[in-house]
């Protein structure tokens, strides 16, 4: 099981990073498997530490890959690194094996602390959407450009009918994302500019 979280991760003059990343559960541990190469996993290696954020704002998900990364963040209560202010939820974790592998290493993390911040109002399809367009754009360089359109048509549709003003504006970010991404690549010079996470 994968659940979509904004980990905030901080390097090693404690500057915060935030980042989507699934969280892979294993037993009561959760794994981080960043890219390599990414700012998440380098910030892992030199501080071996994260804050898993629940948020049902989706707009943080598409900002974080569209160069809008300055969300409000508050301390987290053991760990150095911050949560975010307007989290539902969020856990702090702690590294306690390091899986090495040459794409995406394995940080096996425990629960060091956990807290509830704000209710969960209920399943909304137009979040769930943009955080599947989320995905979609941090893959672009890796993905076939057909399937990505043919999935963001699709996806644009739910969109459409369930999002609110929010999740309008997050999808729209993702959807210049990839303008932009193929317009480049159109230019002859790919998807020149892609940074993971």
């Amino acid at each position: 099981m994968i659940r979509e979280s904004i980990v905030i991760t901080v390097n090693a003059l404690g500057e915060p990073h935030l980042a989507p990343l699934g969280l892979i559960a294993e037993g009561e541990a959760w794994i981080l498997a960043p890219f390599h190469p990414s700012t998440t996993l380098d910030n892992l290696r030199q501080a071996p530490f994260a804050v898993a954020n629940f948020t049902d704002d989706v707009r943080v998900f598409a900002g974080c890959l569209t160069g809008r990364r300055d969300w409000p963040l508050a301390p987290a209560t053991i760990v150095a690194a911050p949560r975010l202010a307007a989290t539902l939820s969020h856990l702090e974790l702690i590294v306690v094996e390091v899986r090495e592998h040459d794409l995406r290493p394995r940080f096996v993390c425990r629960v060091a602390h956990r807290a509830s911040h704000s209710p969960f109002q209920g399943f909304n399809r137009a979040q769930a959407a943009v955080i599947e367009g989320a995905v979609l754009v941090s893959r672009l360089h890796m993905l076939p450009r057909a399937e990505v359109e043919a999935e963001f048509a699709r996806l644009d549709i739910t969109v459409g009918k369930t999002a609110g003003p929010a999740e309008a504006e997050a999808w729209s970010w993702l959807k210049d994302k990839v303008a932009q991404a193929y317009a480049v690549s159109e230019s002859g010079t790919g998807l020149a500019g892609y940074t993971g996470h």
